[in-house]
């Protein structure tokens, strides 16, 4: 299996001879600015950055340690990848009992984005990731992917009506499924982040936990800046839009594929069973880095018409590249 990952954002703040490139390999920051602390890191398994503005360091480094901390509290609830987490144990035993109050209330909008979306988004399609993952690991595996048939027996385990929770238990109403929050967890914890700063009273930050966040302006009173990579050519940035408390997130299939082609990709359609194809990349801008990483998800997989009366009712924008290149910015 072939697995490889990217990132699709780069962010560069908008003052004179200073930029910052976090999630492009061999990137670094240049120059600097008065009162901007940072850090980087990861976070969930990806690149991480958080830039605080504050006048005395010695508590914009407290407040980041705070912030740190927050995130790997957060990790040890929605990490795939140690066994001992709220979603390993559920996707192990089926059943978890007094579930962590974040896991509750990360289902709770995971479904209204699901409902919303009229089942484009849903974090029960980790089946389909078995399935792909497992299907392109054998020797001589089919470069077009798993099977009708195979997909047809995963998606007998995929259903996000099929997750019973309340505050004393989440449990999985058919056999096989299992959970991801990898369409949306990034985005909490950047929430989560921003959160916590703002109850200290930081007015400009910079929050990236997977998705971005911008808390006031940068440092120099003008918007943060934020590239999009071209999916057709990753390292070029395509366009760049301005962020002041805004989040975006960008999805794309070729952040993670798993042949050399890049025809199976991770963003499964818990429809289908099939890949996400119907866009080069998905970009959403709105209030909440929630909120863009669960519809920049869930865009991926919907037309253009159902889409544009989202991102109306919601007044957030959509941004796609379809796979001639063309680009479509929608707005309210």
């Amino acid at each position: 299996m072939s697995v490889t990952r990217r990132r699709f954002i780069t962010i560069t703040a908008a003052a004179a001879g200073f930029s910052l490139m976090p999630r492009m390999p061999g990137a670094a920051a240049q120059g600097g600015q008065a009162n901007l602390r940072s850090w980087r890191g990861v976070a969930l398994g990806a690149d991480a950055m958080l830039r605080i503005n504050h006048p005395d360091p010695k508590v914009a480094d407290r407040l980041i340690e705070r912030s740190i901390a927050e995130v790997r509290r957060l990790e040890r609830i929605f990490s795939l990848y140690a066994p001992d987490t709220a979603i390993s144990l559920l996707n192990r035993q089926g059943r978890i009992t007094e579930p962590p109050a974040d896991f509750l209330r990360l289902l709770s909008e995971s479904e209204d984005y699901a409902r919303m979306t009229g089942g484009a988004f849903d974090i029960t399609v980790q089946p389909l990731w078995r399935l792909y993952a497992e299907h392109f690991s054998k020797p001589g595996a089919d470069k077009d992917g798993p099977s009708a048939h195979e997909r047809a027996r995963a998606l007998a385990s995929v259903g996000h009506d099929s997750v019973a929770f309340d505050a004393s238990r989440v449990e999985f109403m058919r056999p096989g499924m299992g959970l991801t929050f990898n369409g949306i967890a990034q985005g909490y914890m950047t929430d989560r982040v921003t959160e916590l700063l703002l109850a200290s009273g930081i007015e400009r930050a910079l929050v990236d936990m997977g998705e971005i966040r911008a808390l006031g302006e940068n440092p120099s009173g003008e918007p943060w800046r934020v590239g999009i990579e071209d999916p057709r050519k990753p390292d070029r940035i395509a366009e760049t839009v301005e962020l002041a408390n805004l989040a975006i997130a960008t999805s794309g299939g070729y952040g993670t594929v798993f042949d050399p082609a890049g025809r199976s990709n991770h963003i499964f359609d818990p429809r289908t069973g099939l890949t996400a194809r119907r866009y080069l990349g998905v970009s959403v801008l709105a209030p909440s880095a929630t909120r863009a990483d669960a519809l920049s998800t869930a865009f991926s997989l919907m037309p253009l018409d159902e889409t544009q009366a989202i991102v109306r009712r919601l007044g957030i924008e959509a941004r796609f590249v379809l796979p001639d290149g063309t680009r479509i910015v929608q707005t309210a």
